[in-house]
């Protein structure tokens, strides 16, 4: 079994949505990328991240967030949500 560490994005912010309520949304950091590298540096080789926007509206919202994550972040990233974007392996 593998375990992933996930983000939920919602605005460009790490969040958990209560019971899937937007408007019950708690924002637990304004850095993606810095989530991702606290992963990283915990262990994790991947991490999945969601884009709550582009799930909402049933298209992507957040795509050139998600590209510069994949990009940039020092783990493999999975992305779902609306984005249309594929894993990238490190």
């Amino acid at each position: 079994m593998i375990l992933l560490p996930a983000i939920d994005l919602a605005g460009g912010r790490c969040v958990r949505l209560a019971q899937g309520d937007f408007a019950r949304a708690t924002t637990y950091d304004s850095d993606p990328m810095a989530a991702l590298i606290r992963f990283a540096e915990g262990g994790a080789s991947e991490a999945h991240v969601v884009d709550l926007d582009g799930a909402r509206a049933r298209e992507p919202r957040q795509h050139d967030l998600f590209r510069t994550l994949a990009a940039s972040a020092p783990l493999a990233v999975q992305v779902a949500g609306g984005s249309a974007m594929r894993p990238r392996s490190r």
